[in-house]
């Protein structure tokens, strides 16, 4: 496999871990997969929307965009490794009526590009789409391709639409609503052999819609993106303890759907958990705790899963999301203490 400039070994490698297991799936051995949902969406997209255009970083083939590439040559732009005129090209492109889907790693767009973004499409409120892969610790890459900061870095600017939807099924559906939707959009991207898990719910993605997954008396879970996965894991581990835990998934994370939220956890007698793959600094877990403090609705006890604020350690995904308390079982564990 070419590996791009970009993506190469971190030195503090956990374990010694070999590549493969840096940047394996996120699915569990076993669990059910669909590959590249998010390429293979676009293209079916395209057939239609002959506005559709593509743009990558020198990373078509990390963002699952080298599909669309492949389809639609034509309507495919190669920026090379220049995130600011990635995002300059996009916002020109839709100056010009096409709706251009700029992709890269999370990293580049919230570090390197963040200027860019701001001044060339959000002020200007364009249709551009911002599609970007290993959002929070999902690489083993190390400090320089974890983007355990994106949230915190883009949930300030304004005009800007957060999406972090939890697998395939959603991801599927989340492509077209992004593209119909009129405005710029930050989505954290699965990329790859993405696990299916909703689509056992019967769940049907809403756009800025917050939606129960499951119920439950003793415990809420207010999920997004993969922590909603291991929200569900949680919840079938700990019916076994007979807790009932209910989990809400948030895929929209700005803007936020408070009045599901309020909702959930005005229902009363259960403890609250916030569980985001992202810093637990300015995630999902302060905008949430923000609103309740804001109308002063004060459940039984509120805690936070997520990344702590330091920079991570390089090595195998399984063992970094344990080490860092997001595996389900890590999950589990710190939810018992609390109960």
């Amino acid at each position: 496999m070419r590996r791009s400039k970009y993506e190469k070994p971190a030195p503090r490698a956990a374990g010694g871990a070999k590549t493969s297991a840096m940047i394996a799936s996120l699915a569990a051995p076993g669990q059910r997969t669909k590959p590249a949902p998010f390429g293979n969406a676009l293209v079916e997209l395209a057939k239609s929307r002959l506005d559709l255009v593509g743009l990558s970083a020198d990373l078509a083939k990390y963002t699952d965009l080298h599909i669309f590439a492949q389809a639609y040559p034509e309507r495919f732009y190669q920026m090379g490794m220049a995130e600011q005129l990635l995002m300059s090209a996009a916002a020109g492109l839709a100056r010009e009526g096409f709706t251009p889907i700029a992709t890269t790693y999370a990293v580049f767009a919230a570090r390197r590009a963040y200027d860019f973004i701001c001044l060339a499409i959000a002020e200007e409120n364009l249709n551009v789409k911002i599609a970007c892969a290993l959002p929070g610790l999902t690489t083993g890459y190390g400090p320089s391709h974890q983007a355990t900061e994106d949230l915190a870095i883009f949930r300030g600017m304004p005009n800007l639409t957060i999406l972090d939807p939890c697998d395939a099924h959603e991801l599927e559906q989340v492509v077209p609503a992004m593209v119909e939707h009129q405005g710029p959009v930050y989505l954290r991207l699965m990329r790859g052999n993405v696990p299916l898990v909703l689509d056992e719910y019967g769940y049907t993605f809403e756009w800025g819609k917050a939606k129960t997954i499951r119920d439950g008396r003793d415990l809420l879970i207010i999920s997004s993106g993969l922590m909603t996965m291991r929200a569900l894991e949680v919840a079938q581990a700990l019916g076994d303890d007979r807790v009932d835990v209910a989990v809400l998934h948030v895929p929209t994370i700005k803007p936020l759907d408070e009045e599901t939220i309020l909702r959930e956890v005005g229902r009363g007698g259960r403890l609250v958990v916030v569980a985001e793959n992202h810093s637990v600094i300015g995630g999902l877990g302060e905008a949430v705790a923000a609103l309740l403090l804001r109308t002063g609705t004060v459940p039984p006890g509120y805690r936070q899963i997520g990344l702590p604020d330091e920079f991570l350690d390089a090595g195998a995904l399984p063992t970094l999301h344990e080490r860092y308390g997001i595996s389900s079982q890590a999950m589990a564990r710190s939810i018992r203490s609390w109960l």
